[in-house]
């Protein structure tokens, strides 16, 4: 697989089209304590106001999800529960409040730093899921707004797309959790690939 830098125009696509582009693709870190990369297994596409029930900016611009209004390619990180921080790739021209979820990778480069971010898990589970995919990565919640394209981040995509699947979001309720929006895509067999769990209000 040949990964190659993308420019900006490339991250202007709609969302759903955008997220199967971006599996398989590696995305690097450089934090003060050390770097670390992670392939990209796993994604889900979130429209913006008024068309994507299970996106945060459904109903609007906040304070919250400021970013997801801004740049493409820019890093929109949000806290989960209160305690897990989970980053996005805003797509879509500016305006659009569109982005990609990062919910699970495999650490390819910096393995020592990830495991020392996590310790006691094992190397499948690193960033085995959103929250874990930021924390093995080391990406704190102050980080959101940076330009994925910049330094200290570093991004390269597949130049062509992978097989891949494609099913509802992971634990998002109501009608953006249901069938409707099939917009969770990820790569077979891949170990970064998180288990499914269907929110208990989910739709059909």
């Amino acid at each position: 697989m040949e990964l190659v830098a993308a420019d900006r125009e490339f991250f202007e696509q709609d969302p759903v089209a955008l997220a199967p582009l971006l599996l398989g693709a590696v995305l690097a870190y450089d934090a003060p304590d050390g770097r670390v990369a992670i392939r990209l297994s796993e994604l889900e596409a979130y429209r913006g106001v008024g068309e994507d029930p299970g996106s945060h900016a459904f109903r609007g611009r906040t304070p919250r999800n400021e970013v997801m209004f801004g740049a493409p390619a820019h890093l929109y990180a949000y806290f989960s529960y209160g305690m897990h921080v989970c980053l996005n790739i805003v797509a879509r021209p500016a305006g659009s409040s569109s982005g990609v979820l990062m919910r699970g990778a495999t650490v390819v480069d910096g393995i020592e730093v990830a495991r020392l971010r996590r310790p006691g898990v094992n190397d499948r589970d690193l960033a085995r899921g959103p929250g874990r995919l930021a924390k093995a990565l080391g990406v704190p919640l102050d980080a959101g707004g940076s330009d994925l394209l910049a330094a200290p981040f570093t991004l390269r995509v597949p130049r062509a797309p992978l097989h891949h699947a494609s099913g509802p979001r992971t634990g998002v309720g109501g009608e953006g959790g249901g069938s409707r929006y099939p917009w969770r895509f990820w790569l077979p067999g891949d170990e970064g690939v998180s288990p499914y769990r269907r929110h208990k209000l989910a739709a059909e």
